[in-house]
């Protein structure tokens, strides 16, 4: 018979949100590391003079970085557990962040955002496993969505924080800040966190509850023995993938070159602020939507997959709304179309990043997490060279620069949202327990 305790899990202590909000705070703290530069590039790139296609190459040297360390770190988390593996991970791009400064052109740009691309990869993985650990299926989606938040709430504060330092001190301050911050949060870390056997503060209401749910959640023995070529057989894998890799070179387009795109569109960025950071916000709240209405439809009876395609679909569909902003110099209008983009593609973001969680069992989630990543990283890597080349070409032909870039962010995530419909499923592998029942 349960414990009173699991017949009434709202009476357990919620430490397991506590821990969410610590991996919130990480995620704030690194994209504000990776945000720095995206929003000093109109003003480096006068200094430095570097071209669009400059600029791109920086961009995707953090990317090629991040790809590789998506994987090899989502294999070191899964090996040597979260709580060392962040402490190293953290510590490094943080010391990176703040040596970055020491950079005095274009190459030694390049080698401190490949480091820190490395660095800041173990991030998703790292926190995808600690929700996979932490949290019970219900509340997984939203779990995810809390802490993939920060990646909205970090782009939606580091306009305000880095050109205010800007402006006053100069660019080499405004990267030394972000940094510091993370060596900050790293000390409240290695205090703050174990896993759930292991915590001092765990109530025992809550540890029964993990426990149950794991209990519940056992393989048949399979899944242990998983090695990475068992994974990549694996439908479902590859539709976790493409998730990723069609649907983040969105994002990354908006974080890593929208100031760029409004100063081509003749909006200087002090007066157009808002436009930076409202579609910050929108992903935000579209986080905890695709997360609350995937619980929700959860709760109500709906199989775990089908309440996680509803959302895929939905979120795909609104992304389109980039499209209608090549039709525009309205600022206001930009702003709300991206803002409604970005909302959209945050709710389908959310389900991307659940997916490894909901699929497979806990000694394979970060390195799957990983492997999306990574796919991620390789579709950003080739739509920022495009990004890069077409902005310069249609610079020279003197056309409207950013047009069919925009158009291809708003249309490539149907074939992500086709491809998770198709792939992530139950299969033979299902029925031998290497993955989970959706």
């Amino acid at each position: 018979m349960r414990s009173q305790t699991l017949q009434n899990p709202g009476k357990t202590h919620a430490l397991r949100w506590w821990i969410g909000a610590m991996l919130f705070a990480s995620t704030v703290i690194n994209y504000m590391d990776r945000q720095t530069l995206s929003l000093l590039a109109p003003y480096l790139k006068i200094t430095y003079h570097w071209t669009n296609s400059d600029y791109a190459d920086l961009v995707i040297a953090f990317r090629v970085a991040y790809a590789i360390g998506q994987t090899l770190c989502g294999r070191w988390m899964d090996r040597i557990g979260t709580r060392l593996g962040i402490t190293f991970a953290v510590l490094f791009y943080s010391i990176v962040s703040i040596l970055t400064p020491l950079a005095n052109g274009f190459f030694s740009f390049m080698g401190f955002r490949l480091m820190l691309g490395f660095g800041e990869s173990a991030n998703w993985p790292a926190a995808t496993k600690v929700v996979s650990e932490w949290f019970p299926a219900k509340e997984r989606a939203l779990a995810t969505a809390f802490f993939d938040s920060g990646s909205s709430i970090g782009g939606a504060i580091s306009p305000f924080l880095v050109l205010w330092i800007y402006f006053r001190w100069g660019w080499r301050p405004a990267f030394i800040v972000p940094g510091v911050l993370g060596l900050i949060w790293l000390l409240v870390w290695r205090k703050c966190y174990f896993s759930p056997e292991q915590h001092p503060h765990i109530s025992t209401g809550e540890l029964e509850m993990l426990r149950f749910e794991n209990r519940s959640e056992e393989s048949t023995g399979e899944a242990s023995k998983v090695r990475w070529r068992d994974l990549l057989r694996l439908p479902q894998t590859w539709g976790i993938v493409a998730a990723r890799a069609f649907t983040d070179p969105v994002w990354y387009f908006v974080t890593d070159w929208f100031p760029v795109y409004l100063v081509a569109k003749g909006i200087d960025l002090r007066s157009g602020l808002i436009a930076i950071w409202v579609p910050f916000l929108a992903a935000d709240l579209g986080n905890f939507t695709g997360g609350a209405v995937s619980g929700y439809l959860i709760r109500r009876g709906w199989p775990l997959g089908r309440a996680r395609k509803a959302v895929v679909v939905a979120g795909s569909v609104g992304t389109m709304l980039l499209i209608p902003t090549v039709f525009t110099q309205s600022l206001w209008l930009i702003t709300l179309l991206f803002a409604l983009a970005t909302f959209s593609y945050a709710c389908f973001s959310t389900i991307a990043n659940v997916l490894p969680s909901d699929v497979y069992y806990s000694n394979a989630v970060a390195t799957v997490s990983g492997l999306s990543g990574t796919g991620s990283g390789i579709g950003t890597i080739i739509a920022m060279k495009a990004v890069g080349y077409l902005s310069d070409a249609r610079i020279a032909n003197k056309g409207h620069v950013f047009d069919p870039i925009v158009i291809a962010s708003g249309i490539i995530p149907t074939i992500g949202m086709l491809l998770v419909l198709l792939l992530v499923r139950n299969t033979r592998a299902t029925r031998e327990g290497l993955v989970r029942t959706v």
